[in-house]
């Protein structure tokens, strides 16, 4: 029977590996289309009232994606321009620093370092020029997960439940409940602060003089817009006008937005306003929110700022479940003593 128990256990750890090893390209663009499904289900559940679950799931996925499409677009021209205009500004600090009046020993140092450093970031411009075909791949897995997480929600939410033991049932939904919150929270966070970055870059361009009222406006949308973008946030919209800045030799202005966004912005914000909002909305200390943001992040990359401080507030829900436990085997009664005990003299 060990046999036999052993080699089925084999059997299906390599089968867990194999799957795997085939998933893990596409978690990053499966686990948005998740957590963007699960932001958009409220208003599924209003629309699949009036056109059924499918439809309205293809309603909410098409209008995604011809918004994505759009944006995607304004994003690959404004990533070339910033592109361009980053490594322009670099070649263009080094030929500065080469004709000024420094010794002989300096002054050969840095033409070693631009003859290593320019061609190494031309290397990977290029190498991220020909991985459009996989972010166009990684976005038709994140469209397709989205819309079967919204046609298929509450089939899979029922699926969920029914894999609680009946053992630990109890503690089982209270760590979805726990989840179902801490992710509410997030998602929540998530929308004020793109709200708020918005407005802010828009008084930023203002206030810098970067562009008139018009262009102003369009930068605070698409700030708002590309906070939604994994990898890309708000701070490319920043960065572009510290580089216009720049380029033209208005240094104080480009370090003025450079400051501004990174601290208003992004990713400033990112951190400190977000685990007050999500903390406020989850009962959770700020701290230990914040050490979950910024702990998941440099774990998981963008996927951890949101599973970070989930994990942690489901460790919250166990340590908190082993205490009771611990407890009520302490106050555990000892064996009661018969009635013969009870009426000695």
């Amino acid at each position: 029977m060990k046999a036999e128990e052993l080699v089925w256990g084999a059997v299906i750890a390599i089968i867990l590996y194999i799957t795997w090893r085939v998933v893990h390209p596409l978690v990053t663009p499966i686990f948005f289309g998740l957590i963007l499904a699960y932001a958009s289900y409220p208003l599924q559940r209003r629309l699949s009232r009036r056109l059924g679950k499918r439809r309205s799931a293809l309603v909410i996925s098409l209008s995604m994606l011809i918004f994505g499409g759009a944006l995607t677009l304004e994003l690959l021209l404004v990533s070339v321009q910033v592109i361009m205009s980053f490594y322009e500004g670099i070649v263009g600090v080094f030929n500065w620093l080469l004709t000024l009046p420094l010794p002989a020993d300096v002054l050969d140092f840095l033409q070693r370092f631009r003859g290593q450093v320019v061609p190494m970031i031309a290397d990977y411009l290029s190498r991220q020029a020909f991985s459009v075909p996989s972010y166009l791949l990684q976005l038709f897995v994140f469209f397709f997960t989205f819309y079967y997480s919204l046609a298929y929600g509450e089939e899979i939410k029922a699926q969920i439940h029914a894999l609680l033991p009946e053992k630990n049932r109890e503690l089982g939904e209270e760590i979805l409940t726990s989840v179902n919150k801490t992710l509410s929270a997030l998602v929540r966070a998530w929308l004020l602060l793109n709200v708020a970055k918005g407005i802010l870059m828009t008084v930023g361009f203002i206030i810098f003089r970067v562009s008139d009222l018009y262009t102003a406006v369009v930068a605070g949308f698409l700030t708002f817009a590309f906070s939604f973008v994994p990898l890309f946030e708000g701070w490319m919209i920043w960065l572009a006008g510290a580089i216009y800045f720049a380029v033209e030799g208005a240094y104080l202005h480009a370090i003025g937005i450079g400051l501004y966004g990174f601290f208003l912005v992004s990713p400033m914000p990112d951190y400190t306003v977000r685990p007050m909002l999500v903390a406020r909305d989850t009962e959770l200390d700020e701290t230990l929110v914040f050490i979950g943001m910024l702990g998941g992040t440099w774990a998981m990359g963008l996927k951890g700022l949101i599973i970070g401080p989930i994990v942690l507030n489901l460790l919250l829900v166990l340590l908190k479940e082993w205490k009771r436990l611990t407890e009520s085997s302490h106050r555990l009664p000892s064996s009661p003593r018969g009635p013969s005990s009870l009426h000695q003299d």
